[in-house]
């Protein structure tokens, strides 16, 4: 059976949910997706029930995925991601704005090793402006959006749940990594059809 993506190739620098689950998608799609941890690996490693010597957790978002341990502190570093970057179609990360430009992996840098790269950069309050460099965490997202109060509202009217304290899924990384796949597919049909 033949995938649609395949032939792409991914490199997934995301951790936790938003960027594991574009890539999980991008995954199940056929790309070749390979995800590249610190040497303390993902965080998600260690959370929740143990299952075939890792958390479900971790299991369901990087299903489908290789793996690669990069220090990306290491002065060695940015010459093997160079190399992983000049053969990937598509990388996805979701540090804080300044994370990779700091360490020279940034776009601007990347796109100059392989100008076809498609880069998918997930960030909770975008890339520049007042609110750039604050963490995004899905309670943090969803109680700027309102959905908490709303969500603790509704419980209450119903009797269900009177200590709500949020959702019990994270709307806003799904939604991010949801987005996000949309502009890298599009990304992939434009560069396929203007090179």
């Amino acid at each position: 059976m033949q995938f649609p993506l395949e032939g792409l190739k991914v490199l997934d620098f995301s951790r936790v949910l938003a960027g594991p689950f574009a890539g999980r998608m991008l995954s199940d799609l056929g790309a070749d997706v390979v995800k590249i941890e610190p040497p303390e690996g993902d965080v998600t490693r260690f959370w929740g029930k143990v299952i075939a010597h890792l958390p479900g957790y971790y299991h369901q978002q990087n299903a489908g995925k290789r793996n690669i341990c990069i220090d990306l502190r290491h002065p060695d570093a940015k010459a093997l991601v160079n190399a992983l970057v000049a053969e990937a179609d598509i990388l996805i990360e979701n540090y804080r704005p300044d994370v990779m430009g700091r360490l020279g992996i940034g776009y601007e840098d990347l796109s100059q090793i392989n100008p076809k790269l498609i880069m998918l950069s997930i960030s909770g309050f975008g890339h520049d402006g007042p609110e750039s460099r604050r963490a995004a965490y899905a309670p943090v997202i969803h109680s700027e959006a309102g959905l908490i109060y709303r969500s603790h509202q509704e419980a209450a009217l119903s009797q269900t749940d009177p200590d709500f304290q949020d959702l019990p899924l994270s709307v806003a990384d799904t939604n991010a990594s949801l987005h996000g796949l949309i502009g890298v597919l599009s990304a992939v049909i434009l560069r396929n059809q203007t090179g």
